[in-house]
Order: C-alpha cells, then sequence, then structure tokens
C-alpha cells in the first residue's frame, strides 16, 4: 500500500487551513462590493464620494476616530433610523443584510483599530448642566447651534442635540470626541492643553450633562 508523500500530505494540511479562510476573505469582499454599490445609490448624494462629506452639508463618515470610536450597532442604527429633524431619512427599507454591507463598506475606508466597546463602557457623565451650558454656548454652538440643531441653525457642525444622536451616542463616544475631535474635518479636539479650548475631563462632563437636557426632535 502506497503512502502519500511528505509534500502531498503538506500540500493538503495548507489546503485544509487556508481553503476556508480564502472563501471567508473573498466573501468579506463580495460584501465590501455590495457595501460600496448600496452606498453609491443611497448615500453618496450627501456624504460625497468615499463618504468624505461636506462641510455645512452631511459628516464625514471616513476619518480615523469616527471609525475609531463608532460601533456597528451606532452605524447600522443610526442608517436604518436615520436623524429625525436633519436631512438624514430612514434607511430601514434596505433591511439588515443591505445595511451592513454599507457598514462593512465604511469600514474599508479606514483601517483602523475598533475601541467602540472600551469607550461605550466608559462611566456616564455626573458634570453639572448648568455649567455645560455656559460651556456649550461658548465654544460649542458657533458650529452646531443654540440648542444643537447642527446644519439647520446655519452652522458647520452637525445635529448633536437631537434624539436621533443622543438616544445613539454614549457619553464615552461623545467624551472621546469632544477630546479628540475628527481628523479632516471642522470637528477639532477641545481637551488637554492641544485643544482649543483646553478642556479638562470635568468640563467635558459639563457639556454632555447639558447635551442630556437637549434631546431635541
Amino acid at each position: 500500500m502506497r503512502t502519500p508523500s511528505t509534500l502531498a500530505v503538506a500540500a493538503a494540511v495548507v489546503a485544509l487551513a487556508c481553503g476556508p479562510l480564502q472563501g471567508a476573505l473573498a466573501a468579506d469582499q463580495k460584501t465590501i462590493a455590495k457595501g460600496r454599490r448600496l452606498f453609491n445609490q443611497n448615500c453618496k448624494v450627501c456624504h460625497q464620494a468615499d463618504a468624505i462629506g461636506k462641510p455645512g452639508f452631511a459628516p464625514s463618515l471616513a476619518n480615523p476616530e469616527l471609525q475609531s470610536m463608532a460601533s456597528d450597532k451606532f452605524l447600522m442604527s443610526t442608517i436604518r433610523d436615520g436623524r429625525v429633524g436633519t436631512a438624514m431619512p430612514p434607511f430601514a427599507h434596505l433591511g439588515r443584510r443591505n445595511i451592513k454591507a454599507i457598514v462593512a463598506y465604511l469600514r474599508s475606508l479606514v483601517k483602523v483599530p475598533n475601541r467602540s466597546a472600551e469607550i461605550d463602557a466608559e462611566p456616564p457623565t455626573k458634570g453639572d448642566p448648568d455649567r455645560g451650558r455656559i460651556l456649550f454656548q461658548r465654544i460649542c454652538e458657533t458650529c452646531h447651534g443654540p440648542k444643537g440643531d447642527g446644519y439647520e441653525a446655519g452652522g458647520s457642525g452637525t445635529a448633536i442635540g437631537k434624539r436621533g444622536f443622543l438616544s445613539k451616542a454614549s457619553d464615552g463616544f461623545i467624551r472621546e470626541t469632544i477630546k479628540h475631535g475628527r481628523s479632516n474635518t471642522r470637528m477639532r479636539p477641545f481637551g488637554g492643553p492641544d485643544g482649543l479650548a483646553n478642556l479638562n475631563d470635568s468640563e467635558i462632563d459639563d457639556i454632555i450633562a447639558y447635551m442630556r437636557t437637549l434631546d431635541n426632535q
């Protein structure tokens, strides 16, 4: 009885090990291609090519800070539900599988570690909303509007006072965004000595506490 050669055995092992992996990679690429097509059909008109956004019109979805901080749940629920009171309509009609493909495409644009679980697990704010209101008016209102209405208030910032955002964004998500900003956008970092306002952690939590009182439709 002929025994298989060492080379043949090695080739079989490699085929078994790599076959499923290659299949998974091919499936991922297929999902990303599908997501790109769906993005171009439904999202590109506002968020622009490659999701770079347009100041005062639609936010960038392809900057590393957002990609690092936002969970798949945050992105998918935003696409599904839209943002009431803004130009972002709901896309629930696309279905979960297609929305998931769009998120896969967005993830493919920026290769960064996803820190969303760590960020969403940060403790909730214990800030003072009265102090936060003063800071918000001094620092945030110029871009985001006096009640966080965003573009509708004539600013270059997004609608951070709307329920559609506040119901989905954790305090950690808002906290890290204020601290570190969003590169390649008009949202600059405001935390620490290198930030535009040198806000400390307590002041950032005060702003978050005030934002939680807005919760506009």
